[in-house]
């Protein structure tokens, strides 16, 4: 028999199970034992370990109160027995890494006992299913507490692409403020996932000794300012291009106001090129109506010929 009760760095603990369990499946060793008892091959699965990411900025009342609620309707509703256990920070990690561990069981409940395995807790979708709704879960959480800050469970990927459509569809509508908005959102997306380095290394790391986790996260953090900072070097080259077109543009319109106003034939004033300056902003920064000024200003000659 093991002694389940025995485990480090933890700031709370409880069993949550569907009403009418057993008493004794409330014992932390008693339950975990009985599980072990109940599966005859070696190689069985004994039960399901999640691990959920609590928000640092909740105190620690609402962060217990959210894992009850959330094991609550997700596992113990379906009959799982959930064994929580709430981790603080590690003193040498990340102080903002408070996290909880849950332990399910596999088997329906049978009387005093365990029945038989329900598949459908392994089905894949079923699994994206928890994935959203904690999100979900935290998120309500944060709002609550009138917190600004949000989590997504998707991958980078999925939320980069969601961000470059809702650019898109603000360059459709010609909303310029929302499309800056969710293409800067969309540039920093469009990086690779820091691995984690783990408490251990952690401390490690900060006695000066390098880890393998600490180099590979070393290396991605810095492919990921390589990224980045390249896109840096092409956003000024644009903005270099632009300003030198705006200069040309406003150096135009300063020659053709000059012109209007002497005794100078119209004819000879030449338009900048199409190509020199995109349209919408050339329009917009030389204060340009639907009709180009040079244009009508050369339909008034032809008209007093």
């Amino acid at each position: 028999m093991h002694d389940y009760d025995r485990r480090s760095g933890v700031v709370h603990a409880e069993i949550m199970a569907p009403e009418a369990t057993p008493a004794w499946m409330t014992d932390r060793t008693a339950l975990w034992n009985a599980v072990e008892i109940a599966e005859k091959r070696k190689d069985a699965q004994l039960s399901r370990e999640v691990q959920l990411a609590l928000p640092h900025e909740l105190d620690a009342a609402q962060r217990l109160s959210m894992v009850r609620d959330y094991v609550r309707h997700a596992f113990v509703a379906r009959g799982m027995v959930a064994d929580i256990a709430i981790h603080a920070p590690h003193r040498q990690g990340d102080d903002r890494n408070h996290h909880a561990h849950v332990m399910l069981t596999m088997r329906e409940i049978a009387g005093d006992g365990f029945g038989k395995k329900d598949r459908t807790w392994n089905e894949t979708s079923l699994i994206e299913h928890w994935r959203e709704t904690w999100q979900d879960a935290v998120n309500q959480a944060l709002e609550r507490a009138g917190h600004a800050s949000r989590v997504d469970h998707r991958n980078l990927e999925e939320q980069r692409v969601e961000a470059q459509e809702k650019a898109e569809k603000a360059r459709a509508a010609n909303d310029n403020a929302q499309e800056r908005v969710f293409e800067l959102a969309a540039i920093r997306l469009d990086r690779d996932p820091e691995p984690k380095i783990g408490h251990i290394a952690m401390a490690l790391e900060r006695r000066g000794e390098q880890t393998d986790r600490g180099n590979l996260w070393r290396e991605v953090v810095a492919h990921n300012l390589d990224r980045f900072s390249a896109w840096i070097a092409v956003q000024r080259e644009r903005l270099d291009t632009l300003w030198e077109r705006l200069e040309k543009a406003v150096s135009w319109r300063k020659e053709l106001v000059d012109r209007s106003e002497g005794d100078q034939s119209r004819n000879d004033v030449t338009p900048p090129p199409q190509s020199d300056f995109p349209v919408e902003q050339r329009d917009r920064l030389l204060g340009r109506t639907k009709v180009p000024s040079w244009k009508r200003l050369r339909d008034k000659d032809d008209r007093e010929r």
